[in-house]
């Protein structure tokens, strides 16, 4: 999980943290009543760190879980603590993966 520490990111910055294009942002934005980024009066989008992990919940409903875009929201509707819990789960386990094979990778190269 990436260490989200800035009061607001910029729409641009929350495409690279997410990993996806700004237009997906955009258009989750449209189809997503829980997407709302606050907006300056020129209309430049500002996510606050709460927004980023709405983002990645609904990244992972519909990309990792290959869900539609309505069923995801109805399951965010639904079920949102539930959703936040199990994604929290699965981004800690990435982590652990991730320091784990690190691990082993250092191992390796040691020999």
């Amino acid at each position: 999980m990436n260490d989200l520490t800035k009061k607001y990111y910029k729409i641009s910055e929350v495409a690279d943290i997410i990993g996806i294009p700004p237009s997906t942002l955009r258009f989750w934005e449209s189809q997503f009543t829980i997407v709302k980024p606050h907006r300056n009066a020129k209309g430049t989008r500002y996510y606050t760190p709460k927004d980023v992990e709405t983002i990645r919940m609904v990244y992972f409903l519909v990309k990792e879980k290959g869900l539609r875009l309505d069923a995801a929201q109805e399951e965010l509707k639904r079920n949102h603590t539930g959703i936040s819990r199990r994604f929290q789960a699965i981004e800690r386990l990435r982590e652990v993966r991730a320091t784990l094979q690190q691990m082993l990778d250092s191992l390796y190269v040691r020999r």
